[in-house]
């Protein structure tokens, strides 16, 4: 497999639900104009407790800085796994379980920090742009490594990046609480030349169809609902992540779907803001789940992370990962 180093050089941060109105504008720039600003990587997330924004810097000279936006120190690269055709055998899982054990696990293990954003279309797994030697290092013996610079992929070794690298101590990752909403999520896609037309609707769930304040901190695993709604316009793409009432309330012929319309439940990671130093948290989720071959979709956010798996195998989720904090004790 090959795993490429996109161009795009990320930053990560967080709006706060009181002071949306500013950035009610540049948004709508980013959501619908792109060309207007050049942003080729952009992706808005709304949660209970915020919005948070990926995007590159094209994007972020549009937001204004305020005491309502925080940004993420790092300045974040983008990896994207690309399979050409040689899938191994008997992987029948999609999203993040698909790369759980070649990817994240061993990230993990050398201490490095990720991000991920799952997509419609595929799954983005963003670093720290002063932990790539360490990246290339990690993953140079299970990948051909590529880097995009101006349109071309350019060949990568580790040569100059493999002195002085020691194998790390091993740390007990630090095992957070989940939680699983009852609330039933669906991944679509729009054609690009369609979005004008749920422009409206978009703007009205986005900035004015707010859900009511949800306690981060609480225990229950059978919460009845949750705020989330997820617009990535990547490189052309898009991908939208919203429930499956909202969804009812746009045109069903222009949100496109798995032929099968897979409904997902939401696994929410962390009881408290989990930062971005820590390592092992999207192996906490992914690795279980690609041990028992269930596909699924991960999002970061800038406080908490979050998991999508099949409607069907939600209990079988929720009992992995409870067994593996036990183990963890």
């Amino acid at each position: 497999m090959d795993l490429h180093i996109l161009e795009h050089r990320v930053r990560v941060l967080s709006l706060a639900r009181r002071g949306l109105w500013l950035y009610t504008h540049p948004l709508l720039k980013l959501l619908f104009l792109p060309q207007r600003c050049r942003c080729k990587f952009f992706s808005l997330t709304e949660t209970p407790e915020d919005y948070t924004v990926m995007l590159d810097e094209e994007g972020f000279k549009e937001l204004p800085p305020s005491e309502f936006m925080q940004v993420a120190d790092s300045t974040w690269l983008v990896l994207s796994v690309v399979s050409n055709g040689r899938e191994p055998p008997g992987c029948q899982a999609t999203g993040v379980t698909k790369i759980a054990r070649s990817v994240i696990a061993p990230l993990a293990e050398h201490h490095v920090s990720v991000l991920m954003l799952s997509t419609y279309q595929t799954d983005f797994i963003l670093v720290r742009e002063r932990d790539l030697p360490v990246v290339i290092h990690t993953l140079a013996g299970e990948f051909d490594i590529y880097r995009e610079e101006s349109g071309e992929c350019v060949p990568v070794t580790c040569d100059d990046v493999s002195n002085g690298f020691l194998k790390p101590k091993p740390r007990d990752p630090t095992l957070h609480p989940v939680q699983s909403p009852q609330t039933r999520f669906c991944v679509l896609t729009v054609a690009p030349d369609t979005l004008p037309a749920i422009a409206t609707m978009l703007i009205d769930v986005l900035f004015y169809s707010h859900g009511p304040p949800w306690d981060a901190a609480t225990s229950s695993q059978d919460l009845d609902s949750i705020t989330f709604f997820s617009f990535s316009l990547i490189e052309g793409y898009i991908s939208i992540v919203m429930d499956a009432e909202t969804q009812k309330r746009f045109p069903s012929d222009l949100l496109l779907t798995s032929s099968t319309g897979e409904l997902w439940r939401m696994v929410r990671i962390g009881g408290q803001p989990l930062g971005f130093d820590e390592c092992g948290i999207v192996a906490q989720i992914a690795e279980p789940l690609a041990a028992a071959d269930i596909s699924a979709y991960y999002i970061s956010t800038f406080n908490f992370d979050h998991a999508l798996v099949p409607e069907e195998g939600i209990a079988e989720v929720i009992q992995l990962l409870q067994q593996r904090q036990e183990k963890g004790r």
